[in-house]
């Protein structure tokens, strides 16, 4: 399993972001983003997600391989945390949910309603999704969002068994999340270069 990004140029909005990044990663291995708010990390992952298209550059990845996790948890409210588990684990092909309630620790939540759980317990559900899903690619953007230290430690070491079964990680993260075996990537070395005030048709590709 690769997942291989070549001469990637993406934009927001029609403007240009981040140009000419390239990077491969294979079974095991994760990434971790860095570089201040706005620089383009959000924009990268939705574009290595196929949620908005490249301006130029390639992306090579396996088809049905990848899962994606923005800023919005994707539960819904009225069902239980463990029905919403089970919802996502149907969706994806799959029957068992337990491991999920495992390892973000939800057995004590299982049966509440998720629109009456805290900020950080949501969170945590969200992010118990990506164990359902059997898919080998994460792309993660600021998943510890709204998580105490010790929910932070429980998504770190998901993150590390699921490295350890041959998946890959995509994370776009402030904080350090002892992954030592990750790599590190600064967007900011990457910052697109402004648009001339001319290029009218520049803002539009």
């Amino acid at each position: 399993m690769k997942l291989k990004v070549s001469d990637l140029t993406i934009a927001r909005g029609g403007i240009p972001v981040l140009e000419g990044l390239s990077f491969a990663l294979d079974s095991g291995q994760a990434l971790v983003l860095r570089g201040p708010n706005g620089s383009g990390k959000t924009t990268l992952l939705r574009t290595v997600a196929g949620l908005q298209p490249a301006v130029l550059g390639r992306i090579d990845v396996p088809p049905e391989s990848l899962v994606y996790a923005g800023h919005a948890d994707g539960i819904k409210p009225t069902l239980s945390v463990a029905e919403n588990l089970k919802f996502w684990a149907e969706v994806f092909g799959n029957k068992d949910y337990s491991h999920a309630i495992d390892a973000f620790k939800l057995a004590p939540l299982a049966d509440r309603p998720a629109g009456a759980l805290s900020a950080g317990q949501k969170r945590r559900l969200g992010l118990a999704r990506l164990l359902v899903t059997g898919r080998t690619i994460w792309v993660l953007d600021e998943p510890t969002v709204s998580l105490d230290g010790e929910a932070v430690a429980l998504f770190a070491t998901a993150v590390r068994g699921h490295l350890a079964a041959g998946g890959l990680a995509l994370i776009a993260t402030h904080i350090d999340l002892g992954l030592s075996e990750a790599q590190v990537l600064d967007v900011e070395g990457y910052r697109a270069k402004p648009l001339a005030e001319n290029d009218f048709d520049g803002a539009f590709l």
